[in-house]
């Protein structure tokens, strides 16, 4: 473990700068937004991940932490003294991983069986805040639309049953007292990289990719399935309002949406109108194609999200329209493409 500072000498003097907020994967993709909007905030900012990364600007004391979150010992560590803490950590290679990798299920649920473990109390005595990234789809196979968190959950794939198994511990904790846990189930999030991570992996900013090289969007249905979009600055402001209204929603889990459930055939063509915007050129085409055998029946189902009962507890509501965040994702993208040539 590497660390800028020595993270077992917290005292009173650094606790009266403000309250000590961990971020876990905060080199990934929505992990560096939050840290990113974390930073903005007169708070003592601990950024975990595996990878080294340069502190974000802002007001925050930002101590940049690179560490291995599935050596306990480690996580210990990177937690120690934290009043909150921001789970994002995710296996390498998303949630396929889950299904090939037999370490995915050490950094899914591993880590937070070890992390409400070695939590300790806060300075006034205390249980910690932690708040969960989980996922929208732990549900399984749509119920009905839209989903708003009361449906019985009824995972599908190895990744959603796990994130479920993650969540179940967290809300056991909770009960017994160990952390005050809150769960936020994240819809198909998007939108440009804050951090060195891999970045974004969902279907926006592949089509983007494919887009930029001249490629042909390809669907593997007849473009009316449905996604609950959310640009990933909209989620890292969820986070915050968990952050800042925790009475209401701990020992829950709460989902994340934007409500429009955009039909993805639309989503794919405005994606190739941006493109063309950004270089000139023509659109590519939009068409469909067979799906591969091992798409998931998950990826047939629409989804679209009622998250009223987080908005009315927070106040949060998402702030980045469609348009826009495709053209900030394309053109983040086109610049990435760029430089690695």
């Amino acid at each position: 473990m590497t660390r800028e500072c020595d993270l077992t000498r917290e005292c009173d003097t650094a606790r009266a700068r403000g309250p000590l907020i961990t971020v876990l994967g905060a080199s990934g993709f929505v992990g560096s937004a939050v840290t990113r909007a974390l930073a903005r905030r007169p708070v003592r900012l601990r950024a975990v991940a595996r990878r080294p990364s340069a502190p974000p600007p802002g007001p925050a004391e930002t101590t940049v932490v690179s560490a291995d979150l599935t050596d306990r010992a480690a996580l210990a560590e990177a937690v120690a003294g934290s009043d909150a803490v921001v789970h994002l950590l995710l296996a390498d290679g998303g949630w396929r991983a889950a299904e090939t990798e037999p370490d995915a299920e050490r950094v899914n649920v591993g880590v937070m069986r070890d992390l409400v473990d070695v939590l300790g109390p806060t300075a006034d005595g205390g249980p910690p805040l932690v708040v969960y990234g989980g996922a929208a789809s732990q549900v399984g196979a749509p119920p009905r639309e839209p989903l708003d968190g009361s449906e019985p959950d009824r995972p599908e794939t190895v990744y959603d049953r796990q994130k479920l198994t993650a969540e179940h511990l967290l809300k056991k904790a909770t009960a017994d007292g160990l952390v005050r846990g809150i769960s936020l189930r994240l819809p198909t999030v998007f939108g440009e990289c804050a951090g060195p991570g891999p970045g974004d992996r969902g279907v926006v900013s592949a089509m983007a990719r494919r887009a930029l090289a001249g490629e042909t969007l390809t669907m593997w249905h007849d473009g009316t399935v449905r996604r609950d979009l959310v640009h990933v600055d909209d989620i890292a402001a969820a986070f915050t309002a968990a952050l800042d209204h925790p009475d209401a929603l701990v020992g829950g889990h709460w989902l994340l949406g934007a409500g429009r459930g955009d039909a993805l055939g639309d989503v794919f063509r405005l994606v190739a109108r941006t493109t063309s915007d950004h270089t000139g050129r023509l659109p590519v085409a939009v068409v469909s194609v067979d799906p591969p055998a091992h798409a998931p029946v998950t990826d047939f189902r629409s989804v679209t999200i009622d998250s009223s009962p987080f908005r009315a507890a927070t106040g949060w509501r998402p702030r980045t329209s469609l348009p826009e965040g495709v053209r900030r994702t394309v053109a983040a993208l086109a610049v990435q493409r760029r430089e690695s040539r």
